[in-house]
């Protein structure tokens, strides 16, 4: 049947598998052409499809020919390769995405230029390339690349929503993050999604029902996201395909006539037959192989980890949007989402999805090597032990004889120049040695080559393993024949090294490589060397001995627990910041709707909130945009108390979360005056107003005393409005209205609509903020947005932002979080409270901080909730007063 347009599958019920060389005849016989193994074609009899340049129209199909005539001048079906490859490593798509980045961050005809000279594309191609790029702005706000990864959201044909991940780290990531995806959303959405991956980015489907996908639930632990694909493994396509290319690899999928194809779709039922069996025994060792072959050679787990990790820490931003319609880099997926469900029959029954996930994980652990330690060991630590190991440190020279005789027992044979250098300065070394070879406790001998010196404790291990000559005359005691004696000089190599590959014993000792191959194998299983990932930089699995293995355990242990001491304090001013994504001037900022994300329920001075705090954080900053938001409904703003007679504290918040963040109005604080209950009253009962309305329901000829009533409600958290026009005109210092100015205009007076300072729809905030919840649920929502503001959060903090109840209000919340695993508690900053709660991501990226070379400079203003001093710092030392206010200016570098 049709799979999809532009894709031709031959099918012939069944008779013709999509693998396999299969021939184009005419019907004489004649041989016009071939249909290559890894093309999947779909066509019936009396179909025309194109094959090089001609169109065939199909007269029959057979079991290993397809006979055809000519048929010039008719449109037919191009043939679609859908053959697997290999999916992008994460280092090109990084490497992708800084150039993405360079270029869209480039004037454009400094990008022309470049494309040009360094690209070497022609005039149309870098046109072409710099247009897809400002279209693609154009259509999202920003563009993926290896800082950013955007989540679009739209409607398709049929009114579903589709939801686009785009990014550029490659399938390898986008695979398994895929999958990892698609099982969350089977669990809390009936039924679940539909996920298709490339290299480009993820495509998902959602449910009829479903309108909204959370980008938390996007983001996954980078110590969780590994478990999270294996268990969804056995439920895809690409589990079934791998174990029946395993299977066949291990000949349980025999041909039963040789030298003839078998179809593709027998070999399926017939692997999808042996999968039932083998799901019986979670130790078949084909399953495990299989979950194998595709966690490490079609997944890149170590760099969906990374990349999980960085957006936890922030490192990369992710960006919400939504569109009319498909960007232009969404719609390179969307076109492929056929692909999707090409290979579905490879899909095993419920049945065998539950039994495959019954796989023995201790083994499977153990075959995926869970245990490696290349992410853990700390390379110092290597290098340090292995002076150690070397007695090659400065506090443990050899002083005299004995001492050198037991450098020879421990390290084996060395040569005169290692021994000096592990001998003190000044030492009569070459008197030593003559003395020791004179009393035959050592002897000169010849090892890979080398002159070197051994103890004559090893000469019988010397001549037996390697094929030493010793000198004659030595006791008996010491040439008796000795028992494996390589496996014993490769345990004392194992014993004096930190973790190595075989090559390098060998090197030293002067055998072949497979003889220390067959050595280490048997001291692993003896329980003496270990084989695993160690060493940070290595690419080959090394081997290790069991006691140094050991030792590098707890000095890389002591040397993380060192790195967690808590940072500095200006460590906390260097990291918030980057943490808001405040940098001072917007030109590496995020969207409107990320900055407005951060700030919601903070209370930031209106003068500033304009001027600095949001262009500080958003690139090309537009108030139409914010006017826009609050127009559509989306955004709320409230007041929440005066500064003097031209300024007062805002607070933003998107109205799904107003009743959670927003408190209402407190009555203690409510005017009182029978003018503000006149229009408290009038917009109760009326709803939202304008100026005239209200003014005709004060009953006051006047306008600056309804004027100013109005304004008190609304730093009072009782009124708002619908734009924030009015509170850019209150804050320039013109809120007030000529005295002449008449209280009800006549027909054609140009100032109709009132003073400025009273523009827009006026309504009362409660309604955003009614039914009121729950005290447990507002503290919550305020315990995360406070952890999402600060990343590291501390008693100052809360206690600055005004918090309703302190920081007693929260720390319940933060507790049970705590003890859910969602958020850490510790003593992450010095000099600031002991009870300190941050976000997993957010502990790496403050210690990161701490370490960072180069200078940042960051101009904020006081009051800015990314600037620390005056809140969770104290203000350094100084002669002036600096305060948190209005107006003012922080200039934090480094």
């Amino acid at each position: 049947s049709r799979q999809g347009a532009g894709s031709i599958a031959i099918t012939n019920a069944g008779t013709i598998p999509d693998r396999g060389l299969y021939g184009v005849f005419l019907p004489d016989g004649t041989r016009v052409g071939e249909l290559d193994e890894e093309m999947v074609y779909e066509t019936r009899s009396g179909e025309v499809f194109v094959l090089g340049a001609s169109s065939w129209r199909v007269e029959d199909i057979t079991r290993d020919r397809v006979v055809v005539s000519p048929a010039p001048g008719e449109p037919g079906k191009m043939p679609f390769w859908h053959g697997s490859k290999p999916g992008r490593p994460l280092e090109l798509g990084r490497a992708l995405g800084a150039f993405t980045r360079e270029i869209a961050g480039s004037a454009r005809e400094e990008a022309l230029v470049r494309l040009h000279e360094r690209g070497g594309l022609d005039d149309l191609a870098a046109e072409n390339l710099v247009t897809y790029l400002e279209d693609q702005r154009d259509a999202t706000g920003s563009i993926p690349d290896d800082r950013t990864v955007v989540v679009e959201r739209f409607r398709d044909e049929l009114g579903d929503w589709r939801v686009c991940v785009l990014s550029p780290f490659g399938a390898r990531v986008h695979a398994p993050w895929g999958l990892a995806i698609e099982a969350r959303l089977a669990e809390r959405m009936e039924p679940g999604g539909q996920v298709l991956w490339s290299d480009d980015g993820i495509v998902i489907r959602l449910p009829e029902a479903e309108t909204t996908l959370p980008l938390e639930d996007l983001i996954f632990e980078p110590d969780e996201i590994e478990a999270s694909v294996v268990a969804a493994l056995p439920q895809t396509a690409l589990f079934a395909s791998v174990f029946r290319e395993a299977a066949a690899r291990a000949l349980l999928l025999p041909r039963r006539r040789p030298g003839q194809r078998t179809p593709l779709w027998q070999q399926r039922q017939r692997s999808a037959d042996l999968l039932v069996e083998a799901s019986k025994y979670p130790e078949f060792p084909i399953l495990l192989e299989t979950v194998r072959e595709c966690v490490r050679d079609v997944f890149d787990m170590p760099a969906l980890r990374e990349v999980m990790a960085d957006l936890r820490s922030r490192r990369t931003k992710l960006i919400g949007v939504d569109t009319q319609g498909p960007s232009p880099f969404a719609q390179s997926l969307v076109f492929n989402w056929i692909a999707s469900y090409m290979y579905s029959g490879d899909v095993p029954l419920a049945e065998r999805r539950a039994a495959a996930l019954s796989l023995d994980r201790d083994l499977l652990r153990e075959l995926l090597g869970n245990e490696e330690l290349r992410d853990l060991l700390d390379p110092t630590a290597i290098d340090d032990l292995e002076l150690e190991l070397q007695r090659l440190v400065a506090d443990r020279p050899a002083r005299n004889e004995d001492d050198v005789h037991d450098l020879l027992l421990v390290l084996g044979e060395l040569t005169r120049e290692e021994l000096r250098v592990r001998t003190e300065l000044g030492a009569s070394l070459d008197t030593w040695t003559e003395r020791l070879v004179a009393s035959a406790r050592v002897v000169p001998v010849r090892v890979a080559g080398e002159e070197r010196l051994a103890a004559v404790e090893d000469a019988a291990r010397l001549r037996d393993g390697l094929g030493v000559a010793l000198p004659a005359g030595l006791p008996a005691a010491f040439t008796a024949p000795s028992e494996r004696p390589l496996d014993g000089l490769v345990e004392r190599f194992a014993r004096t090294h930190t973790p190595f590959l075989p090559r390098a014993a060998a090197a030293r000792l002067g055998v072949e490589e497979q003889r220390v191959r067959s050595a280490l194998e048997g001291l692993e299983r003896a329980g003496r060397v270990v084989h695993g990932e160690f060493r940070p930089e290595g690419s080959e699995r090394e081997w290790c001995d069991v006691d140094v293995l050991r030792r590098l355990r707890q000095r890389s242990l002591a040397i993380l627990r060192k790195e967690v001491e808590p940072v500095d304090s200006p460590v906390l001013a260097r990291f918030l910041p980057r943490w808001q994504g405040a940098t001072g001037s917007g030109r590496h900022g995020g969207s409107l709707a990320e900055a407005i994300s951060s700030l919601q329920g903070a209370a930031v001075p209106a003068s500033v909130l304009e001027s600095d705090v949001l262009p500080a954080r958003v690139t090309g900053y537009r108030p139409a945009e914010l006017d826009a938001m609050c127009a559509a409904g989306e955004l709320v703003w409230v007041g929440a108390g005066a500064i003097g007679s031209t300024d007062g504290r805002v607070i933003l918040c998107y109205r799904e979360r107003a009743r959670l963040l927003m408190a209402p109005p407190s009555p203690d604080r409510a005017p009182a005056d029978p003018l503000h209950d006149v229009l408290r009253s009038h917009l109760r009962l009326a709803g939202a107003s304008f100026w005239p309305d209200l003014l005709r329901a004060s009953g006051v000829a006047e306008q600056q005393p309804v004027l100013q009533a109005l304004w008190d409600l609304v730093w009072a958290g009782e009124v708002t409005n619908d734009t924030l026009a009015p509170l850019r005109v209150f804050i320039k210092g013109s809120p007030r209205v000529r005295p002449s100015a008449r209280a009800r205009p006549r027909p054609g007076d140009l100032r109709a609509g009132g003073p400025p300072a009273a523009a827009g729809r006026w309504s009362l905030v409660a309604p955003s903020v009614e039914p009121a919840v729950s005290p447990t649920e507002a503290a919550h929502a305020r315990a995360l947005q406070l952890l999402e503001r600060h990343g590291v959060l501390t008693r100052e903090a809360v206690l600055a932002e005004g918090t309703p109840g302190g920081f007693a209000g929260v720390y319940g919340v933060l507790k049970a979080l705590e003890e859910s695993g969602s958020v850490r508690r510790g003593y992450f900053v010095t000099g600031l409270g002991a009870a300190q709660f941050a976000l997993p991501g957010a502990v790496e990226r403050l210690r990161a901080s701490g370490t960072d070379e180069g200078s940042d400079l960051v101009v904020l203003a006081a009051t800015d909730p990314a600037q620390p001093f005056g809140a969770a710092l104290p203000w350094p030392p100084t002669d002036g007063r600096p305060a948190r206010v209005a107006g003012a200016y922080v200039v934090v570098v480094d």
